[in-house]
This record gives C-alpha cells, sequence and structure tokens, in this order.
C-alpha cells in the first residue's frame, strides 16, 4: 500500500460540486493499493500514517505526529499512485489492486484510523473527485507499507 502524505492548514474533496470530506490543519493522504498488499499491509500503513513524525515541536523540528498534534485526516483514494511509469509515454496500472480489493483494503484503512484519532473524512472510492489543499511547509512523504 502507497500514502502520500502532505502535511496541511486546510484541505476538502469535492464529489460533483458537494464537498464530501473537509479538514483544517492536519495531513491529507492521498491512497493507493497493490495487487499482492496483504491484510497485515492495511494495519502497518495506518501506524506509519498516524504516527509518522512530521509535526514541528517547540524547536520548530519534525518530532511530532498526527496523533500528537491531534490534527485531522483526509483520506482520499487515489489508485494511479500505484503506477507504472518506467517506460514509454502512458502509465500501466497492472500493479494496482482490482477495484473491489482496492476499495475494502481502502474502507478498513479508513476504519483503522477512525478507531484511533477523532477527526477522520474521506473521498469517494471510484468517484471523480476534486482535492484541494495548502500544502503546509510543504511537507510531503510518500510511505509504502
Amino acid at each position: 500500500m502507497i500514502a502520500l502524505l502532505q502535511r496541511v492548514s486546510r484541505a476538502s474533496v469535492s464529489v460533483d460540486g458537494e464537498v464530501v470530506g473537509q479538514i483544517g490543519r492536519g495531513l491529507l493522504a492521498l491512497i493507493a493499493v497493490h495487487r499482492d498488499d496483504e491484510d497485515k499491509d492495511i494495519e502497518r500503513l495506518a501506524e506509519r500514517i498516524l504516527t509518522y513524525r512530521l509535526f514541528p515541536d517547540s524547536e520548530d523540528r519534525m518530532n511530532k505526529s498526527l496523533q500528537d498534534v491531534q490534527g485531522g485526516l483526509l483520506l482520499v483514494p487515489q489508485f494511479t499512485l500505484a503506477a507504472d511509469t518506467k517506460k514509454g509515454t502512458r502509465a500501466s496500472f497492472t500493479r494496482a489492486a482490482e477495484p473491489d480489493k482496492g476499495a475494502a483494503f481502502f474502507e478498513r484503512l479508513v476504519g483503522i484510523c477512525r478507531d484511533r484519532i477523532e477527526c477522520v473524512e474521506t473521498g469517494r472510492f471510484g468517484a471523480k473527485m476534486q482535492v484541494s489543499l495548502v500544502n503546509d511547509g510543504p511537507v510531503t512523504f510518500w510511505l509504502e507499507s
């Protein structure tokens, strides 16, 4: 599984002009599921998203996690992160999970995160979404399980 984390001062996701998820200070996490991901990858990625230290402490060092700052989490499914772009000029998605598996893994990730922090919002799996954000820093990290 992949999570592209962006530390944000605010972020939202809309579907058909309607805001379906929004947060203030926290993390926007774009999520992809690989074809060969296993159940253990869901728990591992959730743990990394929630505890990865990318918020500043009193000395302005990235020593605090999302849980430490009690920030919001906006999880947005984005299968294109699983693309193979090594050759040619068009991405191959053979490494991405089938939609049923991708949706199931994404929903389980959402559930784990909601069990551990208060503010978890989401995009809509399979929908055409518009994502807006103000990247704080900018700070962006690529995590894999």
